[in-house]
């Protein structure tokens, strides 16, 4: 075997190691769980925040937990145990809840830091792999990760250790999340800065087609005229107007087309206002992008049209353009 394939094959198994952790954890969750999660909300409804403690890696995934819960608008902060001890016990008060990482159960500025949260009238949860340890002891509830082995050679590295600790936390948040159906509109809300938050708040009129790409005529026109129109802005729907006052009049679809061309021999030279849809789904030029997405997941539509005040069409979404616009 090459130096390089035994890398890859220690590498693989030291992955797999980790995945027996996070198999076994997930195989271990009970009554406990959804108990814990009961309590964050709780927490949470009563205006409260949550409080993740934890020193060494521990303290690393309690700071990350911090990051993903506040992230889903569940405010959070990082309490070091050691600090706790010289002061910042001040920014703990009743009736908030916290989560208390510590692998073994047994690190004695950890241990010591329950009952003292508890005495200020905090709600205490006990994160770690041992049941029988005195964190898990000293704590009102217990979230337990099963870690069968470490994958660090010599065992002592944490490492499938804190990726289970890590995933419990994860699957809390996740679980908060969707039992407060959280949306993309509230991420965006949380993350103006990332892609999606960026992407979410733009508006209908960023979005949109429009010039050569956005066809529309008057209704009067004819369906050749407007299969054409269609054709040239590589669009699947084309807007109709008044020919008098330029207002939407209704929208005509590829799908209107092929349901009436073996009908009707005809058909070219018909008038497109015989054919649209007269009540089009449309959105203004001046709403969230969020808004749109949210009629194409509604109304299951392809093209949505996007009207100005008068209700003169602008523009037009296409939903082939939501994959590419990362909305879908």
């Amino acid at each position: 075997m090459t130096e390089r394939n035994l890398i890859l094959q220690r590498a693989a198994g030291f992955i797999r190691i980790e995945a027996e952790a996070l198999e076994a954890t997930a195989a271990a969750l009970d009554d406990r769980f959804p108990a814990v999660l009961e309590k964050v909300e709780s927490t949470l409804q009563a205006g409260r925040k949550l409080i993740f403690a934890g020193l060494g890696k521990s303290g690393h995934i309690a700071e990350k937990l911090v990051g993903t819960f506040n992230s889903l608008g569940a405010s959070s902060c990082f309490l070091d145990p050691v600090r706790a001890l010289h002061g910042d016990l001040g920014l703990c008060h009743r009736g908030d809840l916290a989560l208390v990482f510590s692998n073994s159960g047994e690190t004695e500025e950890t241990v010591r830091l329950v009952p003292l949260l508890r005495r200020l009238g905090l709600v205490t949860v006990a994160v770690c792999s041992r049941e029988d340890s005195s964190l898990a002891t000293a704590a009102d509830a217990l979230l337990a990760y099963r870690v069968p082995r470490e994958a660090c050679p010599l065992g002592l590295t944490p490492t499938a250790s804190t990726t289970a600790a890590l995933a419990l936390g994860d699957a809390l948040a996740l679980c908060l999340m969707q039992g407060r159906a959280f949306s993309k509109e509230d991420f965006a809300r949380l993350h103006p800065a990332g892609n999606l938050g960026h992407t979410l708040l733009l508006r209908t009129s960023d979005l949109m087609r429009t010039g050569d790409k956005f066809p529309c005529l008057p209704a009067t026109c004819t369906i050749r005229e407007a299969i054409v129109a269609m054709t040239r802005a590589k669009a699947g729907s084309i807007a109709l107007t008044d020919p008098d006052s330029g207002r939407l009049a209704g929208i005509l679809t590829d799908g209107d087309l092929r349901r009436h061309l073996l009908e009707d021999a005809n058909l070219l030279d018909r008038r497109a206002e015989a054919l649209m849809t007269r009540t089009p789904i449309t959105v203004p030029a001046n709403a969230l992008a969020i808004e749109a997405l949210r009629l194409f997941e509604g109304r299951n539509i392809d093209d949505l049209l996007v009207v100005d005040d008068e209700r003169r069409p602008v523009g037009l979404i296409d939903g082939q353009d939501l994959p590419r616009l990362g909305l879908v």
